[in-house]
C-alpha cells in the first residue's frame, strides 16, 4: 500500500480478519485500514470476492444436525482461539 503509514494492513493480516469483515462485526479502524488495503490490492480485492461468493454458495445448503457430543468438542476447541491471537489492529500499544 501507498503512503507508509504503520498502521497498513498485510495481506496476511487482511485473511485472519475476513470473516468479521464479511459479518460486519470489524472495529472501525480495522474495517478502514482493511478497505483501503483492499483499494490497492487486486489480490485480496479477488479474494474477498471469492469468500463472498463462497458464504452466498454456503448459505443456500441444506444444514445438517450434529452430534451434540461433536458439537462441544467443536466449541472447546475454538473458545481459546481468539483470546490467545493477537488482533493485527492492537500492535504497536494501539
Amino acid at each position: 500500500m501507498a503512503g507508509g503509514e504503520h498502521d497498513e494492513m498485510t495481506c496476511r493480516e487482511l485473511v485472519e480478519l475476513v470473516t468479521d469483515y464479511l459479518e460486519g462485526m470489524l472495529p472501525e479502524p480495522d474495517r478502514v485500514s482493511l478497505e483501503a488495503h483492499l483499494a490497492e490490492c487486486p489480490y485480496c480485492e479477488e479474494y474477498i470476492a471469492q469468500m463472498r461468493r463462497t458464504v452466498d454458495t454456503l448459505g443456500r445448503l441444506p444444514q445438517e444436525p450434529i452430534d451434540p457430543a461433536r458439537e462441544e468438542e467443536l466449541l472447546e476447541a475454538f473458545r481459546g482461539w481468539r483470546v490467545t491471537r493477537r488482533p493485527p489492529g492492537r500492535r504497536n500499544g494501539a
